[in-house]
C-alpha cells in the first residue's frame, strides 16, 4: 500500500506538454506511481494510507526559487513559511557573491556586517560552521525546505585578500581558485558574484574568468549580479556572455532585469544578445521575479570606493563631510558604480527595513535627499534594505518569456516592510501572469519553475512528476491562487495552495504550516 494518493488530480508534470488527469501515488518518500485517467482496463487504482481528493486541483513538481536570501532565515525561522507556503521545495542560496562560507573569523565578521540587511546580523544564529562542507551540514540537520549553495565570489575575495581594491596577486588567485574549488568538492553546484556589491565588484575580468575556469571543471555554473542593470547594462549582459564563452562556463543570470529609465522597452535588445550566444552554442539561462521594484541595502547604491577597507571604512568617509560630499557627487551628479551608472533619484528609493528600533519611522518612507540618508546610513551603522522603484513592467514580461527563463525571488525576509516578492513570487506568476493575464500558459509557467531549474542544478531526480522522482509536490488551485503579499501587506502568505510536499512529507498541509522540517542541502551532483 502507498503512503498518500492525490486522487484525479490535474497533473502539470513540469515538461511544458499538456497536463493530464491522473492519481499519483507517493511512498517512501518518492512518486510510486502515476495512473492517468483511461488507463488500460485491468490497470487498478492506487490505494494508500491517505487519499487526498485533488479534483478540480493541479499537481506539480515543487517550485524552484533560484535566487533566495534565506541563508541564515532557514536556521533561524524553522516554520519558514514565507517560501514553503508559495511551493517553494529549494532555494538557492550564497547569492550576490556574499554569504557565509567559506570563511575565517575575520572574514565571517566582516560578511555578517555587510549584509545585515539581507539577513539581520545573525545574533540569532550560532556560526558553527567556517566551510561550505559545514554549512551544508548544518542545513541537513533539518530545515523547512531544501537548499542548494553557491560559493560567493566576493567573500572568497574577502577571505583570500581583504577588502582592497586591487588586482589579486598570483598567490592571492591561486588562493581564491582554491577556495571555490573546495567548496565545489564539497557540495556547492556553482559559484555567485555580486558585480555591484564591494569587495566582489573588484575583481577584474580576468580574475573572474580564471575562478569560472574552476567552476566549470567541477561542472558548476557561474550566477553573476553583473556589473549593471541601468547605464551600460546590454554591455554589462555581454561581458558575462564573453567571460563565461572564454571559460567554457555555464552561465545563469540572476534577476536579468533592464532597470531605470535608460533601459525602458529595451528587454527585446536583451533577448537578441542572449538568443545569439545560444545560438553559438553558450550554456545560458537566467531568473527574475514578476514585480517591476527592486530590492538591496541602502548601502549598495555607495560608489565602491567608499566601501574599500570593510564596513567599518565606509562608516568613517560617511563620518567625514568632505569625503561625504565626494560620495553625493558620486551618487547625484556622476552615477554610482553602486547604483549601476545612473545619477539616484531619491524619490525611488524607499526604505523597507531598519535594525535599530528607534529608527522604525522610515520605514515605508521616501527618501528625501542626501543628508537624510547619510544620516540614516550612519544612525543605522549600514542595515537599512531599501525598496527600488526602477523597473518597467513591459521589460518584465518580455523577459518571463524567454524559452531559459526561471523564477527567482531575490527575497529578503529582513525588515518591518521587505518586498512581496519574498513571499509572493510563485503565486503571483500562476496567479496574475497565467491566470489573469495570460502572459504564460500554465504548462510553461510550471516548467519555467520547476524542470528548467532543476535541470540548471543538475537535478536527476526532481523537477518533473514522474515515477521513480523525489516527492516535492505543490497541490494547487488554478482558479484561486494568488500572491496574498502586497506593498502594503508584504508578509501576507498565499491563497490557494492547499498542500505542499518536500521529499515526500507534507511541509504545508490544508493550507497551514505542519512541524515537518523535511529540506536538507542538495549538493551538487558530480560530473561523470
Amino acid at each position: 500500500m502507498m503512503d498518500l494518493v492525490f486522487r484525479d488530480a490535474e497533473v502539470v508534470d513540469g515538461t511544458g506538454e499538456p497536463s493530464y488527469r491522473a492519481d499519483v501515488a507517493v511512498a517512501a518518500g518518492r512518486i510510486a506511481a502515476i495512473v492517468k485517467e483511461g488507463a488500460a482496463a485491468g490497470c487498478q487504482r492506487p490505494t494508500a494510507r491517505r487519499i487526498v481528493d485533488a479534483e478540480g486541483l493541479a499537481l506539480s513538481p515543487g517550485f524552484i526559487d533560484m535566487h533566495a536570501h534565506s541563508d541564515l532565515a532557514l536556521l533561524r525561522d524553522p516554520d519558514h513559511s514565507a517560501k514553503a507556503a508559495q511551493g517553494v521545495t529549494l532555494e538557492v542560496l550564497g547569492q550576490d557573491g556574499l554569504s557565509y562560507a567559506p570563511a575565517d573569523d575575520r572574514t565571517l565578521d566582516a560578511v555578517r556586517k555587510a549584509i545585515t540587511g539581507w539577513n539581520g546580523d545573525g545574533a540569532d544564529v550560532d556560526f558553527d560552521w567556517r566551510t561550505v562542507g559545514e554549512y551544508l551540514d548544518r542545513l541537513d540537520r533539518g530545515i523547512a525546505v531544501n537548499a542548494a549553495y553557491l560559493v560567493p565570489q566576493g567573500t572568497v575575495r574577502m577571505y583570500a585578500m581583504g577588502w582592497e581594491d586591487r588586482p589579486a596577486t598570483e598567490a592571492e588567485l591561486d588562493r581564491m581558485r582554491r577556495l571555490v574549488a573546495e567548496g565545489l568538492e564539497q557540495g556547492a553546484v556553482g559559484m555567485s558574484s555580486g558585480l555591484t556589491y564591494t569587495p566582489g565588484m573588484y575583481a577584474p575580468d580576468a580574475e573572474l574568468t580564471e575562478l569560472c575556469r574552476v567552476v566549470a571543471r567541477h561542472g558548476g555554473y557561474y550566477c553573476p549580479h553583473h556589473r549593471s542593470y541601468g547605464a551600460g547594462a546590454l554591455e554589462a549582459y555581454e561581458e558575462m556572455v564573453r567571460l563565461t564563452r572564454d571559460a567554457g562556463c555555464a552561465l545563469h543570470l540572476a534577476h536579468a532585469t533592464m532597470n531605470f529609465g535608460v533601459n525602458e522597452g529595451r528587454a527585446p535588445e536583451l533577448l537578441a544578445l542572449l538568443d545569439e550566444a545560444l545560438a553559438a552554442g553558450s550554456d545560458i539561462t537566467l531568473d527574475t521575479y514578476p514585480y517591476t521594484p527592486g530590492c538591496t541595502t541602502l548601502a549598495a547604491v555607495l560608489p565602491s570606493w567608499a566601501h574599500e577597507g570593510g564596513p567599518e571604512a565606509l562608516l568613517a568617509r560617511l563620518r567625514d563631510g568632505e569625503t561625504a560630499e565626494r560620495i553625493r557627487q558620486h551618487l547625484e551628479e556622476t552615477g554610482s558604480d553602486g547604483c549601476h551608472g545612473v545619477p539616484v533619484e531619491w524619490h525611488t528609493i524607499e526604505i523597507s527595513g531598519v535594525t535599530a528600533p528607534e529608527l522604525a519611522s522610515w520605514v515605508g518612507r521616501r527618501l528625501p535627499d542626501w543628508p537624510a540618508a547619510r544620516r540614516l546610513l550612519i544612525e543605522d551603522r549600514l542595515g537599512p534594505t531599501i525598496l527600488q522603484h526602477v523597473g518597467h513592467e513591459a521589460n518584465v514580461r518580455a523577459i518571463m518569456r524567454h524559452r531559459v527563463h526561471t523564477g527567482g525571488s531575490d527575497g529578503i525576509l529582513q525588515g518591518a516592510k521587505p518586498h512581496p516578492r519574498a513571499y509572493g513570487t510563485f503565486p503571483e506568476y500562476l496567479g496574475r501572469y497565467v491566470r489573469e493575464e495570460s502572459v504564460l500558459t500554465l504548462e510553461d509557467c510550471v516548467a519555467h519553475l520547476t524542470s528548467r531549474p532543476a535541470a540548471r542544478l543538475r537535478l536527476p531526480d526532481r523537477g518533473l512528476v514522474k515515477e521513480g522522482y523525489v516527492a516535492d509536490l505543490v497541490l494547487f488551485d488554478p482558479a484561486t491562487v494568488a500572491a496574498g503579499s502586497t506593498f502594503a501587506s508584504p508578509r501576507t502568505l498565499p491563497t490557494g495552495i492547499p498542500h505542499v510536499l518536500v521529499d515526500g512529507h507534507f511541509v504545508i498541509e490544508d493550507g497551514r504550516r505542519t512541524n515537518a522540517l523535511a529540506g536538507r542541502a542538495i549538493r551538487r551532483t558530480p560530473t561523470s
